[in-house]
């Protein structure tokens, strides 16, 4: 099946109301799952990287730990928020940042994890995560396709359910960088597990292009307001995009259709109307044998013999009359 994997920016806010809004939001908007980003600080950051000054306009605070800090929802937060997708009806999961987070999302009961690009190629993380047996929903930004195989070795020898997705990590990410034709590359290079697109350009034509492409997964941050302080809402989608986006591929998935090419029951019509058949070019007469320039193919009543096999004609001999323009059919050949 396919999962529309919403990531809100649920760390750039601080306010509850605003985030159930946004879960309700997401499954408004038709989209499977709310999925939010989960740190245990002073395990993913160094002393030295949270003491930095941190003067970013998207600043929470005069060094990088305060403002992380400030971001940060706590466990019970969590738990409510869960309790929350819970009861609207929508799947609930986070990016497990670092060791420690993904032991808390484990003792939540998510339903999936997901890998952020920053931990793909965090070996010892994959296996201990691969280990704890949830289905896994890995991001291949800024990663070779080299370490793409390491990884897959590594989450492979523990845990057969997971995913790649084709990813980019630039916010906004430019239309140039987005390289979908990865997403095939990746079918062929991983045949065995689905593919799918974690999109951080603006606008929704991309990603519906990702699911023709055949990606199984469709991660997309979600923001109440791309105006608002924190650097990832410009790369997001706001309400009315993400229900047009669950639309279009909702759109996009059934136009997918049948890889099995016929005449099907919907075009009867027009076949029925402008299907063409071979006919005889002039008259003929019982007994002649065929030839390429006594044959045409012309719109007909009544259809008969296709015009692809007009060639296996020549050289049959005919069993009746015929005028001009008269349809030619099976029966009227001999042999």
């Amino acid at each position: 099946g396919f999962t529309e994997n919403c990531q809100s920016n649920a760390n750039t806010y601080t306010c509850k109301s605003t985030i159930q809004s946004m879960s309700i939001g997401n499954k408004d908007c038709g989209a499977d799952c709310a999925k939010f980003q989960k740190s245990e600080i002073e395990h993913r950051f160094t002393k030295h990287a949270l003491e930095r000054p941190y003067t970013s306009p998207h600043a929470w605070g005069p060094t990088y730990g305060a403002h992380k800090h400030h971001l940060e929802f706590s466990h019970q937060q969590y738990r409510e928020l869960q309790q929350y997708a819970n009861d609207i009806g929508i799947f609930f999961t986070a990016s497990g940042m670092d060791e420690m987070a993904i032991e808390f999302l484990n003792e939540i009961n998510v339903p999936f994890f997901k890998v952020a690009s920053a931990d793909t190629n965090n070996i010892p993380y994959l296996e201990k995560t691969a280990k704890k047996g949830r289905p896994m929903v890995i991001s291949s930004g800024m990663q070779s396709m080299e370490t793409m195989h390491c990884v897959y070795q590594t989450v492979k020898k523990h845990n057969p359910n997971f995913t790649f997705l084709q990813c980019t990590s630039a916010y906004p990410l430019p239309i140039e960088h987005v390289n979908l034709s990865l997403i095939p590359e990746f079918q062929k290079e991983f045949p065995d597990i689905p593919i799918g697109y974690s999109g951080h350009e603006t606008g929704i034509h991309v990603s519906v292009a990702a699911v023709a492409l055949g990606a199984k997964v469709l991660e997309r941050h979600v923001t109440l307001d791309k105006t608002w302080k924190g650097s990832d809402h410009a790369a997001s989608l706001e309400p009315a995009e993400l229900a047009e986006l669950v639309r279009a591929i909702r759109t996009a998935e059934m136009a997918m259709g049948s890889p099995i090419k016929q005449m099907l029951p919907c075009e009867a019509s027009c076949h029925s109307k402008l299907g063409k058949s071979v006919v005889a070019r002039k008259p003929l007469q019982k007994g002649e044998i065929l030839t390429l320039d006594m044959l045409t193919v012309k719109v007909a009543e009544p259809h008969g013999v296709r015009p692809e096999n007009i060639f296996k004609l020549v050289g049959k001999k005919i069993k009746v009359d015929l005028e001009k323009d008269a349809t030619i059919t099976d029966a009227m050949i001999n042999g």
